[in-house]
């Protein structure tokens, strides 16, 4: 069964950076991809980033263009959000996801974690 878990949300002052991780356990294939969603309170989960099994397809909410970088490791199975220049809007619970087959969109995937809180203070 496949499980992602993911770590490095926290409280910080608009401004500053966070990295985010999630680690994929029980794969069973090697093509999927991976991305970051996220959903703030009273509001529906959106898309924030996506990247293909490669690492050459990139895919970035508009909202995020410029601050976040997604990274991954296919050797770890894992997959990072590094984000510089938090906003207040960016507060949200961040939740990693794998697609088999496709890129991770924000209806189209196949497994998510927990999520992690972020939370920026102005």
């Amino acid at each position: 069964q496949v499980q992602l878990a993911e770590s490095g949300g926290g409280l910080v002052q608009a401004g500053d950076t966070l990295r985010l991780s999630c680690a994929a356990s029980g794969l069973t294939d090697n093509w999927y991809s991976m991305g970051w969603l996220r959903q703030a309170p009273g509001k529906e989960r959106e898309f924030v980033a996506a990247i293909a099994r490669s690492g050459l397809g990139l895919s970035y909410a508009d909202a995020v263009k410029g601050r976040f970088t997604i990274s991954k490791d296919n050797a770890k199975a894992a997959v990072y959000l590094q984000m510089n220049s938090l906003k207040p809007e960016d507060t949200a619970v961040y939740y990693c996801a794998l697609k088999w087959s496709g890129m991770v969109t924000s209806q189209e995937y196949d497994y998510w974690g927990q999520g992690t809180q972020v939370t920026v203070s102005s």
